[in-house]
């Protein structure tokens, strides 16, 4: 598939460090770039080397509109014992999961005596640009950009921010550049769950990217999530209702994998069975092959008779550590919420209460009511 970035821009990737409490963020010293595609109406957010071709991103989350925003991470309403961040970071946050992605800007600082925490109006701007593109609004980034002026109250006019193929959004950006500009490796510190809203244990796991091929995981779902955007709003007119756990918080790593590691042979050929084809076959191939071209039943197969039922267990747990499947676990509860639970329930042949809709009437579950709706007609479904 060919890959044409709405928007790119230097940025670094942090690594979050859950092993004690508080939680610490360390920036990572990779050049890299932030990208942003579309496909179909789902948009891609991305971060790779800028070593790395386009499609080949470390970190490769599909985002429905709406459910994801790219902020400022702002050091003066964290409590004052946290560490500050020594640089320009914005947090990747969603609506529909705790999860948090902690980014730098890797453009040449602008602050007032080199502050490298003052965010330029360019760099506001940038930040702005993606979190719009997020909400699904089409955005003029040329115009956008060219309204800028990067200045300062001490009068020095022009900043010298750094040209960026950055924010360009067109043409191949393979191509590596120069410094990286912006933080070093040591330029974070702090709590990554004090930004915005109480973090939950749930995304812990998933801090950093899997291999790319574990993003093919994903595709099943977001195929899926694609079908029901027609039916996603009917019930978002509902309230809230009660509160329930997303579903991405209550299949974390430390509940899944356990299940996939005592699984016997015929059950976890079952659970392969769920996953793209092309998950299969590329796990079976050193060099990636060919992940364009649609795999053969006979690959299929091959690949299938090829793995050992330890390497079949390593690739499940590799697919259930994966941001992406937590990614997706998100987004198919944000689509239960807002009113889609008669049609995935109907697809995915589980029987939930009522058929998904509130008694006496055709107005569809919405909120916690219709993801706990689902969880009971999924232990229903199985019990039978």
């Amino acid at each position: 598939m060919s890959i044409a970035p709405i928007i790119t821009f230097k940025a670094g990737i942090c690594d979050v460090d859950s092993s004690s409490r508080p939680y610490k963020i360390k920036a990572s010293p990779r050049p890299g770039y932030i990208f942003i595609y579309s496909d179909d109406d789902l948009f891609h957010f991305c971060w790779r080397e800028r070593s790395a071709p386009l499609d080949q991103a470390e970190l490769d989350l599909f985002i429905v509109p709406t459910d994801g925003h790219f902020v400022p991470y702002d050091a003066e309403s964290q409590p004052s014992e946290a560490t500050k961040p020594n640089a320009r970071v914005f947090v990747l946050k969603f609506n529909s999961s705790s999860q948090r992605y902690l980014f730098y800007l890797q453009s040449k600082p602008q602050g007032r005596n080199g502050d490298p925490r003052w965010f330029s109006p360019r760099d506001l701007k940038i930040g702005d640009i993606v979190d719009r593109l997020l909400q699904g609004e089409d955005v003029d980034i040329t115009h956008e950009l060219a309204s800028i002026v990067n200045s300062d109250d001490d009068r020095r006019g022009d900043d010298n921010d750094e040209t960026m193929e950055d924010v360009e959004g067109q043409g191949d950006t393979n191509e590596p550049h120069g410094g990286t500009g912006g933080a070093g490796p040591g330029a974070t510190g702090g709590d990554v769950r004090e930004e915005g809203e109480g973090s939950r244990e749930g995304g812990a796991d998933g801090a950093r990217a899997a291999s790319s091929g574990a993003t093919d995981a994903a595709a099943a779902v977001r195929n899926f999530l694609q079908s029901l955007q027609g039916s996603a709003n009917a019930g978002a007119s509902q309230g809230e209702g009660k509160l329930y756990p997303l579903l991405s918080d209550l299949l974390t790593p430390p509940v899944t994998v356990p299940m996939a590691r005592l699984a016997t042979e015929e059950q976890v050929d079952n659970l392969l069975s769920f996953l793209p084809p092309a998950v299969l076959v590329l796990s079976q191939q050193a060099d990636g092959g060919d992940t364009t071209a649609e795999p053969t039943a006979a690959a299929i197969q091959a690949a299938k008779e090829a793995m050992s039922l330890g390497q079949k267990k390593a690739l499940l747990e590799k697919v259930l550590r994966s941001p992406q499947f937590h990614q997706s676990l998100a987004s198919l509860t944000m689509a239960i919420r807002d009113g889609g639970l008669p049609s995935i329930a109907d697809a995915l042949s589980i029987k939930v209460e009522n058929g998904g809709y509130l008694r006496g009437s055709q107005m569809p579950l919405g909120g916690g009511d219709a993801v706990e709706a689902f969880v009971e007609g999924v232990k229903k479904t199985v019990q039978k």
